[in-house]
């Protein structure tokens, strides 16, 4: 950096978040790509970012009344899972790993999935259901978690983040 170029230094007030706007689509309903938005959601309502979920495809399950408490983490072709993939389709897996991961996130003091979706809507977040993707599970507003703002299209979900930094989960 020479002498004649100003140095960038970033602003920690509060002022820095005003007017900001996040917006993640939680496109997965498995338990592990769940609490990625979830957390990072959350995160920028603390620091007063304005927060728009959308779920669309099998995110959906994250707020459909009757999967949202069953969601499950497949160890089956997840080399994340740190365990030999030969092991993965063996029956009890699925159900295993599950356990196991809900125990290492309750340990972390971390919701399960309905408590965090409440911390969020009372926090001020909205919560937006993809049109296509509940007509394709042939569901309606009352099949899905009392919080959610409503149901809407692609195109409505744009012009109501126009501006946001956008997350695809």
């Amino acid at each position: 950096m020479t002498a004649t170029q100003d140095m960038i230094v970033p602003s920690f007030d509060d002022e820095a978040s005003e007017g900001r706007k996040l917006a993640i689509i939680c496109s997965k309903g498995n338990l592990d790509m769940a609490y990625p938005g979830l957390i990072l959601g959350n995160a920028a309502l603390g620091e007063g970012v304005e927060l728009h979920l959308f779920f669309t495809f099998w995110g959906l399950d994250m707020i459909t009344k009757s999967h949202m408490e069953h969601l499950k983490f497949s160890p089956v072709g997840n080399t994340a899972a740190h365990m030999p993939q030969a092991l993965t389709p063996l029956p009890g897996m699925t159900t295993m790993a599950t356990k196991m991961m809900k125990k290492s996130i309750a340990g972390l003091d971390v919701p399960e999935v309905p408590e965090f979706l409440e911390l969020i809507k009372a926090s001020g977040g909205h919560m937006w259901a993809c049109r296509m993707s509940v007509d394709m599970n042939h569901l309606k507003k009352e099949d899905l978690w009392d919080g959610v703002d409503d149901i809407i299209n692609a195109s409505d979900f744009i012009e109501l983040t126009d501006g946001a930094q956008l997350l695809f989960i």
